[in-house]
């Protein structure tokens, strides 16, 4: 609560969101912590299909990969 709109927060995950309510048990507060967190936030995603679609995009001269 005090960090908010304060300072910078970075968090990682291997786990889709869609899970997080199940994983802490609590998915009313997952909802309330994800609206704080993504108010002025950017979600960035990264993986293997992410991965090998830049690389596809890179080989093949398409997009701005």
């Amino acid at each position: 609560m005090r960090r908010y709109e304060r300072a910078s927060t970075m968090l990682t995950s291997n786990r889709p969101v869609e899970d997080w309510g199940k994983l802490l048990g609590d998915a009313a507060a997952v909802s309330a912590m994800l609206d704080r967190l993504l108010h002025h936030g950017h979600v960035l995603k990264c993986g293997p299909r992410q991965l090998a679609h830049q690389n596809r995009l890179a080989t093949t001269g398409g997009g701005a990969g």
